[in-house]
């Protein structure tokens, strides 16, 4: 997997930033850190100049390691560090392109900079070949639009499988978002690949059982599951892990070591919506290669999330990611997604 600027990444490049409304005159500005994957910046850079945006380029050191044990594919960059002067730039732009290493959609700056009206696209820290395969397309975007709406409208999710899950969550009120990997209005987030709907649920709101199956997903190790992991869930925490295999005995050492109470809440809960993103496409290619967005996006997995919920109240740095497959999602009983198969509208 060769990391050099090859034309038919940078004319990906340059349909999705198209798709993104940048174009003659835009204030773009490209944010990246001192560990990000060059070739991503460079691609950026390139494309915003074949597009005659009025581009400029921001640069912070990676900050040290301070968790106590390692951070992966959470979506919270800490690169910006407060730092007054990025901050100011990025309010002032149009349109933020985020090569970060883990992207800044939970960054504690946001929120400071979204008020501004900028937007932002997350260009994933995937190997170019992943993102060439995964673009976003305009046809996506009506139904995640749909699916946000559905959501939006509804006051219960439920979510059931084969394999013994059983969930319940309160959405009444929760703030409900996706992307389909593109966004044009002021305040935009999206990300590259994107295809998702989800919800943030409030304080007390999600209870049940969480079962998870051989060939679910933990994208904070970025692997398969080769044995189930049982979860209790009372009052949006996790309250026991249970499994005799590997894949239960690593996720309790890790929430463990953050010896945070807050780690074991629930951050978000949804579905993907992308038909390019494949499951397995995880099998071919190595842990440096990928952030493993793709299989967060899968469509017809249910996506779940512990970790920071800023609508609930909670942030930690401990966080995982969590896509099953063959799942069933209603909404106020009506399903919107069949044992990992998209209904209706939505398929």
């Amino acid at each position: 997997m060769q990391n050099r600027i090859e034309g038919k990444w940078l004319a990906a490049f340059r349909r999705v930033f198209k798709l993104n409304g940048i174009r003659q005159g835009t204030r773009v500005l490209v944010v990246s850190e001192t560990q990000s994957r060059p070739v991503l910046v460079q691609l950026s850079e390139l494309a915003l100049y074949d597009l005659g945006a009025e581009t400029c380029t921001l640069c912070m050191p990676t900050p040290e390691q301070t968790a106590p044990v390692p951070v992966k594919s959470t979506g919270t960059s800490l690169a910006i560090q407060n730092n007054p002067s990025a901050i100011a730039a990025m309010k002032a732009s149009e349109v933020i392109v985020d090569c970060t290493v883990e992207g800044m959609i939970h960054a504690p700056e946001w929120s400071l900079i979204e008020e501004a009206g900028a937007r932002l696209l997350v260009v994933t820290n995937e190997h170019p070949e992943i993102l060439e395969r995964t673009e976003p397309a305009a046809d996506l975007g009506p139904k995640v639009q749909r699916g946000v709406a559905m959501l939006q409208n509804a006051s219960e999710m439920r979510v059931t499988s084969k394999a013994g899950t059983d969930l319940t969550i309160d959405i009444r009120d929760a703030p409900c978002g996706g992307t389909p990997g593109f966004g044009t209005t002021p305040g935009a987030v999206a990300h590259w690949p994107g295809g998702l709907c989800l919800a943030f649920p409030g304080p007390g709101t999600v209870n049940g059982k969480i079962v998870m199956d051989v060939g679910d997903m933990n994208l904070t190790f970025k692997s398969y599951l080769s044995s189930q992991i049982v979860f209790t869930v009372e009052d949006d925490f996790i309250t026991a892990i249970e499994g005799s295999g590997l894949d239960a005995e690593l996720f309790r050492q890790y929430m463990a070591e953050w010896e945070d109470p807050q780690a074991y809440g629930f951050s978000h809960v949804g579905w993907g919506m992308n038909p390019k993103a494949k499951w397995v496409s995880g099998a071919l290619y190595d842990k440096g290669d990928m952030q493993a967005v793709e299989f967060r996006a899968f469509a017809g997995n249910f996506l779940w999330s512990t970790g920071a919920n800023q609508y609930a109240g909670r942030f930690t740095e401990g966080h995982f990611d969590l896509p099953m497959r063959h799942c069933t999602i209603a909404l106020d009983g009506q399903v919107v997604v069949k044992e990992g198969v998209l209904q209706g509208e939505l398929a």
